[in-house]
């Protein structure tokens, strides 16, 4: 298999085949990101796509169990054309007919070129499920955190995979809003997942790491932190303003979150219950340090 630099996916696809089609991050700019820093941006071969296809097609993983699902590498797929897409699509099936899900990350800047009709063609090619780092649904913070759109373009995307069918996980930063802006990040999220409610919600709890630029931005005083007691305040007020359909999985189970919670929205209550409970039996100097403390 070829894969190039950094490795990256999200941890519900622990199971699911990679498939390298692009290297790095196209964008590589977000405030809050590191990931891609040691890997120049780059688009796979077709000849080594095809070979890793062929490869996965011949494991012993697929001879135990039919290979269903795919998860394309690594931070920016959805950069390539819907031809290329399409072309990739092709080939998995040509090899692996059993595959019904390709799956991959996407940003909403990489919705602008796709229209309507080219999102249908990707759906009923098997892109039926997608990964979005969300993050956030308040514009302005959007605009610090250099996500390279803004939020009318994440309506617009938005309106876009709905109107093609296609579902989406979304990957929302606890705290990313910085300190004392835990409420109002909450409801602009909010009213964003609500517009178009994904399939899975997942928490991550905003770490500042060194060599980013909301490295230097929190060195300069632009951006403070905001604590642990805020962020389980944040998910609260989230949840609170949420209406999603029950079947929809929330998570707060990445290693990142100080309260690890993992249920179906049916049971929004007893999220909100468990993390009221933490607020009230964690100690209070744990709950008032940053997220960055506790990494340290």
């Amino acid at each position: 298999m070829h894969y190039t630099g950094q490795v990256y996916r999200p941890p519900l696809e622990a199971y699911t085949p990679l498939l390298e089609v692009t290297y790095g991050c196209s964008h590589n700019k977000c405030a809050f990101c590191t990931m891609y820093n040691e890997t120049k941006f780059g688009v796979s071969p077709l000849e080594d796509v095809e070979s890793d296809i062929i490869e996965l097609a011949n494991s012993r993983r697929r001879k135990a169990h039919p290979m269903e699902r795919i998860y394309l590498l690594n931070g920016d797929p959805f950069v390539l054309s819907t031809d290329k897409l399409l072309k990739i699509s092709e080939l998995i099936h040509k090899h692996i007919p059993e595959v019904k899900t390709i799956t991959a990350y996407c940003s909403f800047y990489n919705l602008h070129n796709k229209s309507v009709e080219d999102l249908i063609k990707l759906k009923e090619a098997g892109y039926n499920e997608l990964w979005f780092g969300v993050e956030t649904g308040y514009d302005k913070v959007l605009a610090y955190i250099n996500k390279g759109t803004d939020i009318s373009s994440y309506y617009d995307g938005l309106d876009k995979m709905k109107a093609a069918g296609i579902e989406y996980h979304a990957i929302i930063m606890l705290g990313i809003a910085g300190k004392g802006n835990a409420k109002a990040n909450a409801r602009e999220t909010a009213k964003l997942l609500n517009y178009y409610p994904p399939k899975g919600l997942y928490m991550m709890s905003t770490s500042v790491q060194e060599g980013s630029p909301l490295f230097s931005m929190r060195a300069r005083g632009e951006f403070v932190e905001a604590t642990n007691r805020e962020n389980l305040e944040e998910q609260i007020y989230l949840l609170e303003d949420l209406e999603l359909p029950d079947n929809t999985l929330f998570s707060s189970g990445h290693m990142v979150n100080l309260v690890n919670i993992t249920a179906r929205m049916s049971k929004k209550d007893y999220i909100i219950r468990e993390l009221k409970d933490a607020l009230n039996k964690i100690d209070s100097a744990l709950l008032d340090m940053t997220n960055q403390n506790i990494a340290r």
